[in-house]
């Protein structure tokens, strides 16, 4: 039987893995699962409750659902999924290319 976790508690644990693993580091949905429930066997219950809830969270822009390296959506992807917070790493990469070199502080015109 799986236990009964409403969503802000799951989105609270989402978001509270989210940063405790940082900026560039990604989690894997079964790690809140487990972290909520009770015993062992129940975390398996929760997954389709946590992807819901990542999706929220993503469409409200403060995670990101990826499956290798690209954006999905969390309910309806099959496979493997990684939530982290809400930072597109290919749009930071690219922006940073079109910053150019970093000027020495005091030496900008």
């Amino acid at each position: 039987m799986s236990p009964v976790v409403d969503d802000d508690e799951i989105a609270r644990e989402i978001v509270r893995q989210c940063l405790a693993r940082g900026p560039w580091k990604s989690i894997c949905p079964s790690e809140v699962a487990r972290a909520l429930a009770d015993e062992e066997p129940d975390w398996r219950g929760l997954m389709p409750d946590v992807r819901r809830v990542a999706d929220v969270l993503c469409a409200e822009g403060r995670i990101s659902v990826m499956q290798r390296g690209e954006p999905v959506t969390a309910v309806t992807t099959k496979g493997p999924i990684r939530l982290s917070l809400g930072v597109d790493r290919k749009a930071v990469r690219r922006a940073l290319r079109h910053v150019g070199p970093r000027q020495p502080a005091g030496t900008r015109s």
